[in-house]
């Protein structure tokens, strides 16, 4: 009975994406959904002892790069990696995923220490993710500082935020396009990094600001 009442809900679900999409349309999106999941079966396979997962989706031209046998990479059920996204984990490093998590086009993730990812968190293009940074002040072999980043549950991330080592988003928040973030900001809270804008005229002949 079970089964027959999962397979009355998928069938009504495809009816419906079909209605809304047409059928060629359906054709399409489900001909990249059913690659995407081929390539994260490719990948579980690539990196068995490195990737701990069940079913997840990742585009085309997007890849993991795991570089140390004790990296360590959990993904929850039905993660969504869009197109050209690098997910990258070396040395003890841990990146944790939850479930339903989205992840748009372009995004860099760079883990050498920890990062957790809370389910049903969405994440805009062209968002970068580190849990590490340069110690620029220092020469020799200690050249990485690393601290822990946090995102939690159903977090939006918008395009272009930048989110850097050490930084605890809270559940529910909210980060705005285009910002920076480092430190802690609370859960069901928006953050954005304010912009002063000005406009400067100029004499176009004489080249010089009036």
């Amino acid at each position: 009975m079970r089964l027959l009442r999962t397979t009355k809900k998928v069938l009504s679900i495809l009816k419906k994406e079909i209605k809304q999409r047409g059928f060629y349309h359906f054709l399409i999106m489900y001909k990249s959904n059913f690659t995407a999941v081929l390539r994260g079966l490719l990948y579980q396979l690539l990196y068995m002892k490195n990737i701990k997962s069940r079913i997840f989706f990742i585009g085309s031209r997007s890849r993991f790069d795991i570089y140390n046998s004790k990296s360590k990479i959990t993904i929850g059920d039905f993660v969504y990696i869009r197109k050209n996204s690098t997910l990258r984990v070396d040395f003890y490093g841990q990146l944790n995923i939850g479930d339903k998590v989205a992840i748009n086009d372009n995004c860099n993730i760079s883990c050498i220490h920890k990062i957790s990812i809370g389910s049903y968190t969405k994440i805009g293009q062209n968002v970068c993710i580190y849990d590490h940074d340069h110690n620029y002040r220092k020469r020799g072999d200690d050249r990485l500082l690393t601290g822990e980043v946090v995102i939690g549950k159903n977090v939006w991330i918008g395009s272009n935020v930048v989110i850097l080592r050490g930084s605890i988003i809270g559940d529910n928040a909210v980060i705005a396009a285009g910002s920076v973030v480092k430190g802690k900001v609370p859960g069901n809270s928006l953050y954005l990094n304010k912009r002063h804008s000005e406009i400067i005229q100029y004499d176009q002949e004489r080249l010089v600001v009036l």
